[in-house]
Protein backbone atom coordinates (compact mmCIF):
# COMPACT_ATOMS: atom_id res chain seq x y z
CA UNK A 1 0.00 0.00 0.00
CA UNK A 2 1.58 3.31 -1.03
CA UNK A 3 2.40 5.62 1.81
CA UNK A 4 0.93 9.11 1.87
CA UNK A 5 3.45 11.85 2.44
CA UNK A 6 2.37 14.16 5.17
CA UNK A 7 3.47 17.69 5.96
CA UNK A 8 3.63 18.92 9.53
CA UNK A 9 2.53 22.37 10.46
CA UNK A 10 4.10 24.49 13.17
CA UNK A 11 1.52 23.16 15.63
CA UNK A 12 2.62 19.57 14.93
CA UNK A 13 -0.56 18.60 13.05
CA UNK A 14 0.11 16.68 9.84
CA UNK A 15 -2.09 16.54 6.78
CA UNK A 16 -1.78 14.75 3.43
CA UNK A 17 0.10 16.43 0.59
CA UNK A 18 -2.98 16.08 -1.60
CA UNK A 19 -4.91 18.39 0.70
CA UNK A 20 -2.48 21.29 0.40
CA UNK A 21 -3.84 24.49 -1.09
CA UNK A 22 -2.78 24.72 -4.73
CA UNK A 23 -0.59 27.65 -5.74
CA UNK A 24 -2.31 30.40 -7.69
CA UNK A 25 -1.52 30.21 -11.37
CA UNK A 26 0.44 33.08 -12.90
CA UNK A 27 -1.79 35.41 -14.94
CA UNK A 28 -1.51 35.05 -18.71
CA UNK A 29 -2.69 37.22 -21.59
CA UNK A 30 -4.71 36.18 -24.64
CA UNK A 31 -1.61 34.85 -26.42
CA UNK A 32 -0.69 32.63 -23.49
CA UNK A 33 2.26 34.76 -22.33
CA UNK A 34 2.79 35.19 -18.61
CA UNK A 35 1.92 38.69 -17.46
CA UNK A 36 4.60 40.23 -15.23
CA UNK A 37 3.11 42.62 -12.72
CA UNK A 38 5.45 45.54 -12.05
CA UNK A 39 5.67 47.24 -8.70
CA UNK A 40 4.03 50.61 -8.41
CA UNK A 41 6.50 53.48 -8.86
CA UNK A 42 4.35 56.20 -7.37
CA UNK A 43 5.70 58.90 -5.06
CA UNK A 44 4.57 60.04 -1.64
CA UNK A 45 2.63 63.26 -1.92
CA UNK A 46 2.94 64.85 1.53
CA UNK A 47 6.73 65.13 2.05
CA UNK A 48 7.35 65.92 -1.61
CA UNK A 49 4.77 68.71 -1.40
CA UNK A 50 6.95 70.42 1.22
CA UNK A 51 10.00 69.92 -1.00
CA UNK A 52 8.14 71.42 -3.97
CA UNK A 53 7.12 74.40 -1.85
CA UNK A 54 10.77 74.94 -0.85
CA UNK A 55 11.78 74.72 -4.51
CA UNK A 56 9.11 77.29 -5.38
CA UNK A 57 10.52 79.66 -2.75
CA UNK A 58 13.99 79.34 -4.27
CA UNK A 59 12.65 80.07 -7.73
CA UNK A 60 10.56 82.95 -6.37
CA UNK A 61 13.71 84.42 -4.78
CA UNK A 62 15.45 84.40 -8.16
CA UNK A 63 12.50 86.12 -9.83
CA UNK A 64 12.29 88.76 -7.10
CA UNK A 65 16.02 89.45 -7.35
CA UNK A 66 15.67 89.99 -11.10
CA UNK A 67 12.88 92.45 -10.30
CA UNK A 68 15.14 94.21 -7.74
CA UNK A 69 12.88 93.27 -4.81
CA UNK A 70 15.68 91.97 -2.60
CA UNK A 71 13.73 91.94 0.66
CA UNK A 72 11.15 89.57 -0.84
CA UNK A 73 13.94 87.44 -2.32
CA UNK A 74 15.73 87.12 1.02
CA UNK A 75 12.56 86.31 2.93
CA UNK A 76 11.70 83.61 0.37
CA UNK A 77 15.04 81.91 1.04
CA UNK A 78 14.34 81.87 4.77
CA UNK A 79 10.88 80.41 4.13
CA UNK A 80 12.55 77.73 1.99
CA UNK A 81 14.75 76.89 4.98
CA UNK A 82 11.70 76.29 7.16
CA UNK A 83 10.03 74.11 4.53
CA UNK A 84 13.27 72.18 3.95
CA UNK A 85 13.47 71.37 7.66
CA UNK A 86 9.92 70.01 7.61
CA UNK A 87 9.91 67.65 4.62
CA UNK A 88 12.31 65.14 6.17
CA UNK A 89 10.54 65.20 9.53
CA UNK A 90 7.15 64.73 7.86
CA UNK A 91 8.52 61.78 5.87
CA UNK A 92 9.85 60.12 9.05
CA UNK A 93 6.68 60.77 11.03
CA UNK A 94 4.45 59.33 8.31
CA UNK A 95 6.93 56.57 7.34
CA UNK A 96 7.05 57.82 3.74
CA UNK A 97 10.83 58.02 3.20
CA UNK A 98 11.97 57.16 -0.30
CA UNK A 99 15.06 57.41 -2.48
CA UNK A 100 13.09 59.65 -4.83
CA UNK A 101 12.34 62.04 -1.99
CA UNK A 102 16.00 62.20 -0.95
CA UNK A 103 17.19 63.00 -4.47
CA UNK A 104 14.38 65.49 -5.05
CA UNK A 105 15.25 67.24 -1.79
CA UNK A 106 18.89 67.62 -2.88
CA UNK A 107 17.88 69.14 -6.21
CA UNK A 108 15.52 71.53 -4.43
CA UNK A 109 18.30 72.52 -2.00
CA UNK A 110 20.64 73.25 -4.90
CA UNK A 111 18.17 75.76 -6.29
CA UNK A 112 17.00 77.30 -3.00
CA UNK A 113 20.34 77.39 -1.13
CA UNK A 114 22.85 77.27 -3.98
CA UNK A 115 21.75 79.14 -7.09
CA UNK A 116 19.20 81.50 -5.51
CA UNK A 117 21.44 83.14 -2.85
CA UNK A 118 24.30 83.46 -5.36
CA UNK A 119 22.08 85.26 -7.85
CA UNK A 120 20.42 87.42 -5.18
CA UNK A 121 23.72 88.74 -3.81
CA UNK A 122 25.12 89.16 -7.32
CA UNK A 123 22.16 91.26 -8.45
CA UNK A 124 22.18 93.25 -5.21
CA UNK A 125 25.88 94.07 -4.87
CA UNK A 126 28.40 91.98 -6.82
CA UNK A 127 27.36 92.96 -10.34
CA UNK A 128 29.31 96.22 -10.16
CA UNK A 129 32.56 94.39 -9.32
CA UNK A 130 32.79 92.81 -12.74
CA UNK A 131 34.70 89.54 -12.93
CA UNK A 132 35.45 89.47 -9.20
CA UNK A 133 31.74 89.71 -8.47
CA UNK A 134 30.49 86.85 -10.58
CA UNK A 135 33.46 84.66 -9.62
CA UNK A 136 32.56 85.05 -5.94
CA UNK A 137 28.96 84.16 -6.73
CA UNK A 138 30.14 81.11 -8.68
CA UNK A 139 32.40 79.97 -5.82
CA UNK A 140 29.37 80.07 -3.55
CA UNK A 141 27.21 78.20 -6.06
CA UNK A 142 29.75 75.42 -6.71
CA UNK A 143 30.44 75.21 -2.96
CA UNK A 144 26.75 74.49 -2.40
CA UNK A 145 26.77 71.79 -5.08
CA UNK A 146 29.88 70.11 -3.67
CA UNK A 147 28.49 70.35 -0.14
CA UNK A 148 25.26 68.59 -1.11
CA UNK A 149 27.08 65.90 -3.12
CA UNK A 150 29.45 65.16 -0.23
CA UNK A 151 26.58 65.08 2.26
CA UNK A 152 24.71 62.50 0.17
CA UNK A 153 27.75 60.24 -0.23
CA UNK A 154 28.98 60.49 3.39
CA UNK A 155 25.60 60.37 5.14
CA UNK A 156 26.17 56.82 6.45
CA UNK A 157 29.72 57.28 7.76
CA UNK A 158 29.98 60.71 9.41
CA UNK A 159 29.16 61.63 13.00
CA UNK A 160 25.45 62.46 13.17
CA UNK A 161 26.05 65.14 15.79
CA UNK A 162 28.04 67.36 13.44
CA UNK A 163 27.81 68.55 9.86
CA UNK A 164 30.95 68.26 7.76
CA UNK A 165 31.30 71.87 6.71
CA UNK A 166 28.72 74.65 6.94
CA UNK A 167 25.30 73.30 5.90
CA UNK A 168 23.92 74.91 2.77
CA UNK A 169 20.76 76.37 4.43
CA UNK A 170 22.93 78.16 7.00
CA UNK A 171 25.25 79.43 4.26
CA UNK A 172 22.21 80.72 2.37
CA UNK A 173 20.99 82.41 5.55
CA UNK A 174 24.33 84.20 5.91
CA UNK A 175 24.21 85.59 2.38
CA UNK A 176 20.48 86.29 2.18
CA UNK A 177 20.39 87.57 5.76
CA UNK A 178 23.09 90.13 5.00
CA UNK A 179 21.21 91.32 1.91
CA UNK A 180 17.94 91.49 3.86
CA UNK A 181 19.48 93.39 6.79
CA UNK A 182 21.33 95.94 4.66
CA UNK A 183 18.32 96.47 2.41
CA UNK A 184 16.17 96.96 5.51
CA UNK A 185 18.65 99.57 6.77
CA UNK A 186 18.45 101.31 3.37
CA UNK A 187 22.06 100.66 2.39
CA UNK A 188 22.79 100.43 -1.31
CA UNK A 189 24.37 97.21 -2.47
CA UNK A 190 27.05 99.05 -4.43
CA UNK A 191 28.29 100.67 -1.21
CA UNK A 192 28.82 97.29 0.42
CA UNK A 193 30.33 95.35 -2.46
CA UNK A 194 33.47 94.22 -0.64
CA UNK A 195 31.54 93.19 2.48
CA UNK A 196 29.14 91.15 0.34
CA UNK A 197 32.11 89.69 -1.55
CA UNK A 198 33.80 88.54 1.67
CA UNK A 199 30.62 87.03 3.12
CA UNK A 200 29.80 85.22 -0.12
CA UNK A 201 33.30 83.74 -0.38
CA UNK A 202 33.31 82.81 3.32
CA UNK A 203 29.99 80.98 3.04
CA UNK A 204 30.96 79.20 -0.18
CA UNK A 205 34.38 78.04 1.03
CA UNK A 206 33.21 77.06 4.52
CA UNK A 207 30.61 74.73 3.00
CA UNK A 208 33.36 72.54 1.52
CA UNK A 209 35.73 72.59 4.50
CA UNK A 210 36.00 69.81 7.06
CA UNK A 211 35.07 72.13 9.94
CA UNK A 212 32.44 70.50 12.24
CA UNK A 213 29.17 72.36 12.78
CA UNK A 214 26.70 71.11 15.38
CA UNK A 215 23.71 69.47 13.66
CA UNK A 216 21.17 69.42 16.57
CA UNK A 217 20.17 65.92 15.39
CA UNK A 218 20.76 64.39 18.83
CA UNK A 219 18.13 66.67 20.38
CA UNK A 220 15.09 64.55 21.24
CA UNK A 221 11.95 66.69 20.99
CA UNK A 222 9.79 63.84 22.32
CA UNK A 223 11.36 63.88 25.80
CA UNK A 224 9.99 66.16 28.51
CA UNK A 225 11.97 69.34 29.13
CA UNK A 226 12.11 71.78 32.06
CA UNK A 227 9.53 74.54 32.15
CA UNK A 228 12.24 77.13 31.52
CA UNK A 229 12.72 75.68 28.02
CA UNK A 230 9.20 76.75 27.02
CA UNK A 231 9.92 80.25 28.32
CA UNK A 232 13.15 80.43 26.29
CA UNK A 233 11.25 79.44 23.14
CA UNK A 234 8.77 82.26 23.74
CA UNK A 235 11.61 84.75 24.30
CA UNK A 236 13.28 83.63 21.07
CA UNK A 237 10.05 84.01 19.08
CA UNK A 238 9.46 87.49 20.53
CA UNK A 239 13.03 88.54 19.70
CA UNK A 240 12.75 87.29 16.12
CA UNK A 241 9.37 88.90 15.55
CA UNK A 242 10.57 92.24 16.98
CA UNK A 243 13.24 92.67 14.27
CA UNK A 244 13.55 89.58 12.04
CA UNK A 245 16.36 90.74 9.78
CA UNK A 246 18.72 91.73 12.59
CA UNK A 247 18.01 88.80 14.89
CA UNK A 248 18.11 86.10 12.23
CA UNK A 249 21.28 87.42 10.64
CA UNK A 250 22.94 87.70 14.06
CA UNK A 251 21.99 84.12 14.95
CA UNK A 252 23.35 82.71 11.71
CA UNK A 253 26.55 84.75 12.02
CA UNK A 254 27.11 83.09 15.41
CA UNK A 255 26.36 79.66 13.94
CA UNK A 256 28.57 80.34 10.93
CA UNK A 257 31.50 81.06 13.27
CA UNK A 258 30.71 78.27 15.77
CA UNK A 259 32.27 75.57 13.61
CA UNK A 260 35.69 77.20 13.83
CA UNK A 261 35.21 77.42 17.60
CA UNK A 262 34.58 73.67 17.72
CA UNK A 263 37.60 73.15 15.46
CA UNK A 264 39.89 75.14 17.78
CA UNK A 265 38.49 73.32 20.83
CA UNK A 266 39.22 69.93 19.26
CA UNK A 267 42.73 71.00 18.37
CA UNK A 268 43.32 72.08 21.98
CA UNK A 269 42.04 68.69 23.19
CA UNK A 270 44.44 66.93 20.84
CA UNK A 271 41.81 65.61 18.46
CA UNK A 272 43.12 65.93 14.89
CA UNK A 273 40.71 67.82 12.66
CA UNK A 274 41.83 69.14 9.28
CA UNK A 275 40.16 72.22 7.86
CA UNK A 276 40.56 70.87 4.33
CA UNK A 277 39.66 67.20 3.97
CA UNK A 278 42.66 65.15 2.76
CA UNK A 279 41.39 61.69 3.69
CA UNK A 280 38.02 60.02 3.43
CA UNK A 281 36.17 58.60 6.39
CA UNK A 282 37.76 55.17 5.91
CA UNK A 283 41.31 56.51 6.19
CA UNK A 284 42.26 56.20 2.53
CA UNK A 285 43.88 59.16 0.80
CA UNK A 286 41.65 60.87 -1.71
CA UNK A 287 42.71 61.32 -5.31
Amino acid sequence: MPTIRRRKTKAGISFPKSLRRPKAAAPVDESGQVVVRRRSRGIYLLPNAFTTAALFCGFYAIVMAMNLKFDYASIAIFVAMVLDSLDGRVARMTNTQSEFGAQYDSLSDMVSFGAAPALVVYEWSLRGMGKLGWLAAFVYCVGGALRLARFNTNIAVVDKRYFQGLPSPAAAALVAGFVWLMDDLRFAGTDLSWAAWVITLYAGITMVTNVPFYSFKDVNFRKPVPFIAALLVVVALVAISSDPSKVLFGLFVLYGLSGYGVYIWRRIKGKPVSIVQTKDEHGDETH
